[in-house]
């Protein structure tokens, strides 16, 4: 037998070739494995690259190792079957890297794999043996020929399980596949190896490719060079898509975060977080499709707060928009987790819930209004609202989202007229008030445009001499279909909308402009009374409109007084105060209207910038001596006189009325027995034929 060596250097190198094109198996397998998943096209290319990339690794290290063999005589190899034990590499890669990227790897699947990759394997191996065409034929030994396949079918199936083990990404998962490369790449050098001592040479043999096939000289160098070019490259492709799908599974997340936050912000509201009208609309439908497939129960309530606004503007919209959040953080910890809170804008929330029996909706609805009602803290403020709120059931209330919608908050605006802080069901008449208001509500939108607005004046009286003393400026609307509109019939829709702030500026400036007239006819001791609304008292620009109006017609400061409720006044009374102040300083008179109604604290009366206080008409109307309202009447009198404070009395309609009130010492008087508010060109007129007595200077 011939004596065979080995260059060490070639092996090392082989080894080294073995770990590199395990490692480069294992990133295809990967790379395969996600394209395969991510259903793209690319799949079949990665698996095609992946299976020439590594054929080439495990055929180099064959080819290297059989290089590194050295025998007693010239050694060269046959062209054709070296490029056969080549593409029976590439194919046994292909069909690896395919039974790896496969969904689930079971035993049985893994073992026949295993068996068919093994054998492909030793078949490269012993073709690339027979690629040297001795002469005699190579002897093998039968036991070492035996391990040299068993071998191959054993690491065949260790690659297979740690390649599908390791295919995806998770964190240390490249420490791992070098280490799992290292074992790979030794036990694929152990089955060449063994094979090549299976190898047995008599001797005489000679090689008879030396002379028609390719040298071993320049090919070691070839093969190195060509092998490690196809693992690089291999290796950087996968690196760079491997970033590159990085970056676009982080595109992908960012996209789908953007997604979400953009959904959320379509679908809740920006400020509670609650869901809008637009998923309340997607819940309230699916709720109907539902208990009509199941004939069952639910109910829809539209709550409003009452009180909201006189906060809002008294204290700023960062505080009415924390108070919102606290309400909404309530409801939610009533409702139960199935159910939906919606808020539709400003202080209007909608709950949609379902029941087992209709009377069910009942004591939800008083446990939303109890809980609405409990103070809330914010920023050291006290601060109180109540609930309105309106309820529709379905079927019986309606059986589409636009009936159920309109008859729960018909329901809503019916609690409110009916004191608010409360609850009721929806009834059929409800709808046709619902729609009253409605129409109402539209018509006032476009009352100041439409110039439909008046203003008629009733006198005051000086007591007991009878003097006039000037007129309060009381609005009218002269609808286009409805006729004369009073003021108690729109004014709290007016309030209620907000409109009672552009209302408010011009009766102002009408009222203003009309004192003008008088004054310059020579009565500059007359004052003209305008009603301030809650709402326009606490609005920011009150004092600027105050101002401006009194420089725009010219009119001294003196001959305008603004009337404020008890209840207004002592609302907020720190800012009540400072608002007061401000008026004051401007010069304009301050009278306190409807006193005795509310629950005034003497403390802050006596530090109000006030000039005179308005007995409130219910204290007169059954005025006589001796009753409960006579000492009620006389103690506002005393006190009124003790804080230096003008007396006026409202609403005197009987001769005992003026005799009583005269009597107790009130400065003014006012009512339809001296003179009933009528329209400024009629004013002059009516002074001399209802009160003939009377003085208008």
């Amino acid at each position: 037998m011939l004596t065979a060596s080995y260059d060490n250097l070639l092996v090392v190198v082989s080894i080294l070739v073995a770990i590199l094109a395990s490692y480069t198996a294992l990133d295809m397998a990967e790379r395969v494995n996600n394209a395969r998943q991510a259903q793209s096209g690319a799949a079949r290319w990665w698996l095609a690259g992946g299976a020439v990339a590594m054929g080439i690794g495990i055929w180099s290290m064959h080819f290297v190792g059989m290089l590194a063999f050295r025998l007693p005589i010239a050694l060269g190899y046959d062209l054709w079957l070296t490029g056969l034990s080549l593409l029976i590499a590439m194919a046994v890669s292909g069909f690896a890297l395919w039974i790896v990227s496969q969904p689930v790897l079971p035993l049985r699947r893994l073992f026949n794999s295993a068996l068919l990759m093994g054998v492909g394997i030793a078949a490269m191996h012993y073709t690339g043996m027979a690629a040297m065409r001795m002469a005699p034929g190579i002897e093998y030994d039968r036991v070492l020929f035996a391990a040299s396949v068993a071998i191959a079918i054993s690491a065949s199936c260790a690659a297979l399980w740690i390649a599908f083990r390791l295919r995806k990404n998770t964190p240390h998962v490249k420490a791992a596949r070098c280490g799992a490369a290292v074992v790979m790449g030794i036990a694929i050098v152990g089955m060449h190896y063994t094979g090549m001592a299976a190898a047995n040479f008599p001797a005489g043999s000679v090689c008879t490719a030396v002379r028609e096939g390719v040298g071993p000289g320049w090919l070691a160098v070839l093969i190195v060079i060509v092998t490690l070019s196809v693992l690089t490259i291999a290796l950087l492709t996968s690196v760079l898509d491997a970033r590159l799908e990085s970056r676009t599974a982080k595109l992908a997340r960012s996209l789908a975060e953007a997604n979400e936050e953009l959904t959320q912000m379509v679908l809740h509201d920006h400020l509670t977080k609650l869901p809008n009208r637009t998923l309340l609309e997607d819940r309230l439908t699916q709720a109907i499709h539902k208990a009509a497939r199941e004939q069952g129960h639910f109910a829809l309530m539209f709550m409003d707060l009452d009180g909201f606004k006189t906060i809002n503007d008294s204290l700023g919209h960062h505080i009415g928009d924390m108070l919102l959040v606290h309400v909404a953080k309530r409801l939610a910890q009533v409702m139960r987790a199935h159910d939906t809170v919606a808020r539709l804008g400003g202080d209007e929330f909608v709950m949609l819930m379902e029941l087992k029996e209709p009377d069910d909706a009942m004591s939800i609805a008083a446990k939303l209004v109890e809980t609405v009602n409990e103070p809330f803290v914010i920023e050291r403020n006290e601060l109180r609202v109540s609930a309105s709120v309106g309820i529709a059931i379905y079927p019986e209330d309606g059986k589409t989202r636009h009936d159920l919608v309109i008859n729960a908050d018909a329901a809503m605006y019916h609690t409110k007229r009916s004191g608010r802080n409360g609850y009721h069901f929806f009834e059929a008449s409800m709808n046709a008030n619902a729609r009253n208001q409605l129409q109402l509500l539209q018509d006032l939108r476009g009352a100041l445009q439409r110039k439909e607005f008046s203003l008629v004046y009733q006198p005051k009286f000086s007591s007991p001499d009878g003097n006039v003393l000037g007129a309060e400026a009381l609005l009218r609307w002269q609808h286009p279909v409805r006729g004369l509109i009073g003021p108690d019939d729109f004014i709290g829709l007016a309030e209620r909308s907000g409109l009672i702030v552009p209302i408010g500026e011009w009766v102002l400036d009408e009222a203003c402009r009309q004192m003008r007239v008088w004054y310059e006819q020579g009565h500059s001791k007359w004052k003209m009374a305008v009603n301030l609304s809650a709402l326009q008292f606490a609005h920011d620009g009150l004092i600027d409109v105050v101002r401006a109006t009194l420089l725009r017609h010219r009119l001294p400061a003196q001959c305008l007084t603004l009337e404020v409720t008890e209840s207004t006044a002592m609302h907020d009374t720190a800012t009540s105060m400072e608002t007061l102040q401000k008026i004051s300083d401007l010069g304009v008179d301050i009278s306190i209207d409807d006193f005795g109604t509310g629950y005034s604290s003497l403390l802050y009366l006596k530090r109000l910038p006030a000039n005179e206080l308005k007995i409130d008409r219910g204290f007169v109307r059954d005025l006589t001596h001796g009753t409960e309202d006579a000492a009620i009447v006389s103690a506002i009198v005393a006190l009124g006189r003790t804080l230096n404070l003008r007396i006026v009395a409202e609403g005197v309609e009987t001769q005992l009325q003026q005799d009583f009130l005269t009597s107790v010492g009130c400065d003014a008087l006012q009512g339809y027995l001296m003179g009933r508010p009528v329209p400024a060109d009629q004013f002059m007129t009516a002074l001399t034929a209802d009160y003939p007595q009377g003085k208008r200077a």
